[in-house]
């Protein structure tokens, strides 16, 4: 199950558990705005950095994303690779097994088999001089392990040769012609265990069994565009899964890779001696892409240095307000003076660099202010919460636009506070905004299921917000069906806990018009560093109900804890305002911590779930400087294995991409693409509409430091 969602960051969401995702975003994004790393290593028929079946032991440019398709008989795989480090590379794969049927006829028809499946690779070792780099990985660690094995490989570059030299268990070792080394060990090395097919880590199987010898080459020739690839192939396909032995004529695989686009691999292969392989690549740097030009923004505003600017009192505060909307897109709701400072307060609704809406909202205010005014200072709210302040020096700021000083120097001039409580004179309060409303056309999509390999809907939505206060609002969403193939969508997956997500069929399909979210929420500043959230409605598209949490950030820290409780109900399947029997108390506590290391970020949430469940959460993130994260969590409960079903616990692999790097005008979207192999009712947790943590984001301000260069945009 693939999931697809888009809002501002962490704000508000709209995507409730019935609405399945979509891939074109990621593969727009691949394509659009993002910077190609030409020493991007070419893609193996499983993904990431390899050969044809082999992997190698390189790595990717931080941040590289590919989504590579090849075919070669009878198997048909999608990857997407990921790699959010240097040392560590991540694949979430389908394989289509064509000559196996999904299920029995009458529910699957003719569809094939598909396998659901993820890998990981390590460096361990960095080439050198004289040692090559070395990594460690796995296929198939979580997902049915029909295709499971583990590996160790080695490469050394030699001019316009690549050479891999690797060792390989399971699936990647299948000729099996060699006793397992670790057997010195102990003598359950010599034996590999046979796959459960629960999508467990079977940390018992790693590295267990026969190995064999892997390798090859691969050369880059004096053209850019064509590499030159031959491998000698562990596996003798003579240990299949489902019966499916393959002819091998010769061991050696051998073929070529051109690169007609900068974006674009095509690959074509003799594998196995007697079977062809085509494939390609679509591949990009999310970590380095900076976006189309802003075409369509309003133009930076001219620096005014003829007519002399009135004095604060003087000035048309409203009509700066709306210049603060159209051109820093700031939705002003204060602007106060202390001293010989301005201070803005507002709602940020246009630009995901903040240090961009810092710039303009300066030369706004620059433009409008005689002498008497040296610092200009933005406080940031998200729904009523102020939480930072960013300060620039005018006499700085005016140097830095006339390039008398450099960027490190002017940096030295900008300062972050937690907002607090002072003496201000009030220049201007802005009328409340009561009414934010839009419409929308949505695609979802269903990946992988025994109905049909892909689902989709296409659905007209309209969002509203109404504001009776700054801090207590009403939204809904409706929505109505236009065009979905969701009548081949007869399967409930078997559960024996409460049906909280896998009865989503029915949800889906009851009714064309639908009322996922009908809510109230409020939110209080409780201390410097302590907020509140409270909500009560129709919460996400399965559940209503109330609750609220409770966040301690503290200004300026890498660490955050939070809480929240729910009493929740479960939804009539129409989506209106009726209700089932099931209700379940559910909450998590929270820790965030950011470690200090390449932007990773990792959220610990325990706490009981949808089911009744008891367990904890682990989410390991990596964010670059351009706001594209990368990221993976696991949840365990005390729901055993085979209570929770195939899967054995949830998993799942996630990128989030702001829009601003897809489109010609700012805007502070972004869509995540999530990829959780399985919906089960074990370790499900609340859709909620609104986190504390995401609508406090602006605490954290490396977004402003690690993009201050905007600052001039």
């Amino acid at each position: 199950m693939t999931h697809h969602r888009t809002g501002r960051p962490g704000a508000r969401s709209t995507q409730t558990p019935n609405q399945h995702p979509r891939l074109a975003p990621l593969l727009g994004c691949l394509l659009i705005g993002l910077a190609h790393a030409d020493s991007a290593p070419t893609q193996s028929d499983f993904g990431g950095a390899g050969l044809w079946q082999t992997p190698t032991a390189r790595m990717a440019e931080e941040g590289e994303l590919a989504f590579t398709v090849s075919n070669v008989h009878p198997y048909d795989r999608y990857n997407v690779s990921l790699q959010p480090l240097p040392w560590l590379e991540g694949i979430f794969r389908y394989t289509a097994i064509g000559n196996r049927l999904y299920g029995p006829q009458a529910l699957s028809g003719h569809q094939s088999y598909k396998d659901k499946s993820i890998d990981v690779k390590l460096r361990i070792w960095t080439e050198s001089r004289c040692l090559p780099d070395i990594s460690i990985g796995a296929r198939d660690i979580g997902g049915t392990g029909l295709f499971s094995g583990e590996y160790v490989v080695a490469n050394k570059r030699l001019g316009p040769i690549d050479a891999s030299l690797g060792m390989g268990w399971g699936y990647v070792g299948g000729r099996g012609n060699i006793r397992n080394p670790l057997s010195l060990f102990s003598d359950r090395f010599d034996h590999r265990p046979g796959s459960s097919g629960t999508g467990d880590f079977s940390s018992n199987h790693y590295f267990r069994g026969p190995v064999a010898l892997f390798g090859g080459i691969a050369y880059q020739t004096p053209w850019n565009w064509l590499v030159l690839k031959a491998e000698y192939d562990g596996n003798n396909y003579q240990h299949e899964s489902q019966r499916n032995n393959q002819k091998q004529s010769s061991p050696i695989n051998f073929g070529a890779v051109l690169r007609p686009a900068r974006n674009l691999d095509l690959s074509l292969a003799l594998e196995r001696g007697n079977t062809v392989m085509f494939g390609f690549t679509l591949h990009a740097n999310a970590a380095t892409g900076t976006g189309p030009v802003k075409l369509l923004d309003p133009p930076r505003p001219a620096r005014n240095t003829e007519a002399a600017a009135p004095a604060p009192e003087q000035v048309d505060w409203a009509e700066v307000a709306r210049n603060l909307r159209d051109n820093a897109g700031i939705q002003v709701s204060t602007i106060t003076r202390r001293g010989s400072e301005v201070i803005v307060t507002g709602e940020q609704e246009r630009y995901y660099y903040s240090a961009k809406a810092m710039g303009r909202a300066a030369r706004v205010l620059d433009n409008q202010l005689g002498p008497g005014i040296d610092w200009f200072t933005v406080v940031s709210q998200q729904e009523g919460l102020s939480t930072a302040e960013t300060s620039v020096h005018r006499q700085r700021f005016g140097q830095l636009i006339d390039h008398d000083i450099d960027l490190a120097e002017f940096s030295r001039s900008v300062e972050h506070n937690a907002p607090m409580p002072r003496h201000e004179s009030v220049l201007y309060r802005a009328p409340i905004e009561r009414v934010d409303q839009s419409f929308a056309l949505s695609y979802g999509q269903n990946v992988g299921g025994p109905d049909a390999f892909l689902l989709y809907q296409i659905a007209a939505t309209y969002n509203i917000d109404y504001h009776f206060t700054p801090n207590l609002w009403w939204s809904g969403v409706a929505s109505v069906d236009l065009i979905d193939n969701y009548e081949k969508f007869k399967y409930d997956a078997p559960s024996r806990l409460p049906r909280v997500r896998t009865d989503v069929r029915r949800y889906i399909t009851r009714s064309d018009l639908t009322l996922p979210i009908f809510q109230l929420t409020g939110t209080r500043q409780l201390g410097n560093d302590l907020y509140g959230l409270a909500y009560a409605g129709m919460l996400e598209s399965m559940f209503g109900g109330m609750g609220g949490e409770v966040l301690y950030r503290p200004f300026g820290e890498r660490w955050a804890i939070g809480t929240d409780v729910n009493w929740v109900r479960q939804r009539g399947y129409d989506q209106d305002f009726s209700f089932r029997g099931y209700h379940v108390v559910t909450g998590h506590v929270t820790g965030y911590f950011d470690l200090g290391y390449k932007d990773v970020t990792v959220a610990l949430s325990a706490g009981r779930f949808l089911a009744g469940d008891w367990g904890a959460t682990l989410d390991v993130s990596r964010e670059f400087r351009n706001g594209v994260r990368m990221g993976a969590y696991a949840t365990r409960t005390n729901v055993s294995a085979q209570q929770f079903g195939e899967g054995s616990f949830d998993k799942g692999i996630y990128v989030s991409i702001p829009f601003d790097l897809m489109l010609p005008r700012s805007t502070i979207s972004r869509a995540t693409f999530v990829w959780d192999p399985l919906i089960r009712d074990g370790g499900a947790r609340l859709s909620r509409r609104y986190s504390l943590y995401s609508l406090t984001s602006d605490r954290d301000f490396d977004n402003f430091s690690g993009n201050l260069d905007q600052i001039m945009q």
